[in-house]
């Protein structure tokens, strides 16, 4: 037994310990300490608040087991600990100020300890703090300690998004099941069968503790639920009473709650806490652990638990209490009025905490037990419908709009319903639905022109400037977008002008005109003053989109940077799965074809449109590598984009099926795909569109596709400038196109050139073409190029990869491998997440350690 009285747990409280002190010292890190219920994680935490490093505080809050929990929960338990700043925005639960305050709070704190317990109950505003935090983690001097059940967890739980997207300082500690010995040590000091208490429990330290504490020497509980009752059925029957009508609240419960709820007070639960169910501090109650509290919960019969649920609610009532825990215990209890009457209040509080699916989830409960009809029933559903839409939910946004619209034109308010009818549309096209949201956004300016709400009418014509931008009609988007900006900005109605920008900035670069530049960042800045984060977000979509267009891919990277700062504050989660399918298209565009794929995992199973990118970048990568099942996927790519049917799907689609047909060696079918996407290119004027396909179509013997004008790489290529086309690549970062340019030169040195490269890059149809030519040429001393083996090291690295661990071997920092390598610094926190996870390793000292160990790197 260790010095905290932990059996088998030494070692956990050292590295528990030593990360704090660390911390201390400047270097921050996160800690994930996992494991099964009942397995000892609160143990861990209670022994480091006990015993704190020297020069350490730890602050903890804990995730409640609420059926919808409370926005910023665990953080807001930390409101009586911490500086007045953060205090204060915790309790108004506005999300910026929150994550400011909270990094100002621990910056100005060295050797803070922030536990989060029970993670997998956390709301997403909680999990976006989090990430906040440790997304910065090296330049905090903090320790993030998560608890959560690992067995809970799955790729579709919120806390995965948060798993995932941690990168740097990260450690895991997986907390064991106690021995057998440690099992018996224990059974014998209270003269029981030690092997039936093992068979039992299995060694899980909760289990085997409430065995022990409930058994004597003549039987033993046969679950953990018996010993549980058993123990409770032990109390006089006051107590018993008293225990369980706190057991109905799923958090710790404060002394105001326990001097209502409880006659006597706190001090009439000696008995409960003698028998070790319950632990009383002078702040409040809370059992020992929360498989107790469910188990007592779960032996009660329906009835009883309505009733002290009713209790509970009439209590928080009285004093006023978060609405979100008013709303659980009144589900709870079956109380539909006062569901109704605080719901839509949880909504809008948690909404603004920038906990959306809490928010969705009060709206639904709201509308499931509200008595109100016709506009005031309609409002709710709305923001039901919107919180959907912020979600990535599309079809389901549609579907609840559609109720609102209804409503709306029985109501007979044009200005309501033109309101309702640009929601409609952008939900409709979200779903990959174009018609219907062209329908509804004529139909929404047509209510709106003659209201007296012009800011609405702005937004109006922004959303048909936006839809004729998206299908590439860029003189219908000219004509819209500037009276638009004119009315918002007449009004002053920041919604209004920011969403107008940003059309108009989209649309001028689609034109590769630079003032969109300016114009987007205008439309990002006035979102964000204006906490619109939704806006904010896709201007910055649409800036980073229209760089990757161009191949302007360091001006792409700083904005998209900017992009994920954005995403970090903000959960819209469908416009963040775009930003990683951006992401995708930039590695795809530097040949970082592993980080490519793995950014475009993110959009394999999201909405159509981001769903549509993820196949595109998928394919090509695996037609690049000549993986088998590139062509299928470009196919299933086709099929999605022409559903959506716009331009800047199918033409994208359209110039990698080209690319994989000319890989296979089959011109014609090249030219039969690429043609009509040329064409319709020309057509709209979609010029880097029309310089990829003329090149594409150029290299299959289709002479008469003419470039467009101007510097764009592919366009000087198609014009039969190779070595120009190639020196442009190279200045751009684009090896892989580099070397497609020089694959055309008639000189077999550039030839030898690509090769090189091709070989490098694992491009193994696009080099077997070249070997081929050269061979024709009659071209001595081709080099073979590299073995399987040799081509995959014997844990999947990368190149790339191999070289980023070299440089952690010398102890390099992110950063400074970022200039090492000419990388930016989240391109190479991407290389050492992939390292960790290809090595199994849990740090980036382990990792080098592997990989001397298997030959990767010298010893």
């Amino acid at each position: 037994m260790d010095s905290a009285g932990l059996l088998e747990r030494a070692s956990e409280l050292d590295e528990l310990a030593s990360a704090a002190a660390t911390a201390r010292d400047g270097r921050g890190s996160v800690l994930l300490v996992h494991g099964e219920a009942g397995i000892g994680k609160s143990s861990l935490v209670s022994a480091l608040r006990a015993d704190p490093p020297s020069g350490c505080r730890v602050l903890v809050g804990s995730c409640d087991a609420l059926a919808t929990p409370r926005a910023l929960g665990p953080l807001r338990d930390l409101a009586p600990f911490v500086g007045q700043r953060l205090a204060d925005a915790l309790r108004a639960g506005d999300r910026d100020e929150v994550f400011d305050a909270l990094r100002d709070e621990l910056v100005g704190s060295p050797g803070t300890v922030l536990v989060v317990e029970d993670v997998h109950w956390a709301d997403e505003g909680t999990l976006d703090a989090l990430t906040f935090v440790a997304r910065r983690i090296e330049a905090l001097p903090v320790l993030l300690v998560l608890t959560y059940r690992d067995d809970e967890v799955d790729q579709r739980h919120p806390l995965a998004r948060l798993l995932g997207d941690l990168r740097a300082n990260v450690r895991h500690l997986a907390i064991a099941r106690l021995s057998r010995e440690a099992v018996d040590g224990i059974a014998a000091g209270r003269g029981l069968d030690a092997q039936h208490v093992f068979e039992l429990t299995l060694g899980n330290p909760y289990f085997v503790g409430e065995l022990v504490a409930s058994s004597d020497a003549d039987q033993v509980p046969r679950s953990v639920v018996d010993a549980v009752t058993g123990r409770l059925h032990r109390l006089s029957p006051e107590v018993r009473d008293q225990v369980e009508q706190l057991a109905v609240i799923p958090s710790a419960v404060g002394s105001t709650e326990i001097g209502r709820l409880v006659e006597g007070g706190a001090g009439s639960l000696g008995e409960a806490e003698e028998r070790g169910l319950l632990t009383v501090r002078p702040d409040g109650v809370a059992f020992r652990h929360e498989l107790t509290r469910r188990a007592i919960v779960d032996a009660m019969p329906s009835a009883r638990r309505i009733e002290l649920n009713g209790r509970v609610l009439a209590v928080l009532l009285e004093v006023g209490a978060d609405p979100a825990r008013i709303v659980s215990h009144a589900v709870a209890a079956g109380d539909g009025d006062a569901v109704a009457a605080w719901a839509p209040t949880a909504a809008r509080d948690a909404a603004v905490s920038g906990a959306h699916r809490q928010a969705a989830e009060h709206y639904r409960a709201a509308l499931e037990h509200a008595d109100a009809e016709g506009s005031e029933r309609a409002d709710l559903a709305e923001a039901y419908a919107i919180e959907l839409y912020t979600l990535g939910l599309d079809q389901e946004a549609v579907q609840a709009q559609a109720g609102v619209i209804r409503a709306r034109r029985e109501a007979g308010d044009a200005t309501a319903l033109g309101a309702s009818l640009r929601w409609a549309s952008r939900f409709h096209w979200l779903a990959g639905q174009r018609a219907e949201a062209e329908a509804a956004a004529r139909e929404a300016s047509a209510c709106l022109e003659h209201s007296e709400d012009r800011a609405l009418f702005a937004l109006a014509l922004s959303n048909e400037a936006q839809l004729a931008m998206l299908a590439h009609d860029l003189s219908r988007t000219l004509e819209l977008a500037p009276a638009a900006v004119a009315i918002a900005r007449e009004t002053g109605d920041r919604r209004a002008l920011s969403h107008s920008l940003n059309n108009l900035g989209t649309a001028h670069l689609l034109m590769n005109d630079d003032e969109g530049i300016a114009e987007l960042v205008e439309a990002a800045e006035v979102a964000t003053a204006a906490n619109l984060m939704d806006d904010a977000a896709r201007a910055h979509v649409n800036l980073v989109w229209s760089l990757l267009d161009q191949y302007r891919l360091e001006l792409a990277e700083r904005h998209l940077d900017a992009a994920l700062e954005t995403s970090s504050r903000a959960e819209v989660m469908g416009l963040w799965t775009y930003q990683q399918v951006e992401r995708a298209r930039l590695h795809l565009a530097r040949a970082e074809w592993d980080l490519a794929l793995e950014a475009a995992a993110y959009g394999r199973e999201a909405l159509p449109h981001a769903h549509c990118v993820a196949l595109t970048v998928t394919g090509l990568v695996q037609v690049r590598r000549g993986d088998a099942e590139g062509e299928q996927t470009l196919v299933e790519a086709a099929a999605v984009a022409a559903r959506l049917g716009e331009f800047q799907r199918t033409g994208p689609v359209a110039a990698a099926r080209a690319e994989a047909a000319l890989l296979r060696d089959d011109p014609a079918a090249a030219i039969a795909i690429a043609g009509g996407a040329y064409k319709e290119a020309v057509r709209l004027g979609a010029v880097n569109q029309q310089a990829e396909l003329a090149a594409l179509l150029r290299r299959a013997g289709a002479h008469d596709a003419v470039p467009p004008n101007g510097p764009l790489p592919f366009a000087v290529q198609a014009g039969g400038d190779w070595r120009g086309a190639a020196d442009l690549w190279r200045g751009i970062g684009a090896p892989y196109h580099e070397a497609a340019a020089l694959a055309q030169s008639p000189h077999d040195a550039d030839l030898l050139e690509a090769l090189a490269m091709l070989d490098r890059l694992g491009a193994l149809p696009l080099a077997h073409s070249v070997r081929s030519e050269l061979r024709a040429r009659g071209v001595r001393s081709i080099p073979r190029g590299p073995s399987g083996a040799t081509r995959r090291n014997p844990e999947g690295l990368t190149d790339r990869q191999v070289d980023v661990l070299a440089l952690l071997a010398g102890g390099l920092t992110n950063g400074e491998i970022a200039d090492r390598l000419v990388l930016s610094v989240r391109t190479v926190e991407s290389h050492v997440a992939a390292i960790l996870q290809k090595l199994d390793a849990s740090s980036r000292q382990d990792a080098v350690g592997a990989a001397r160990r298997l030959g990767v790197l010298p010893d």
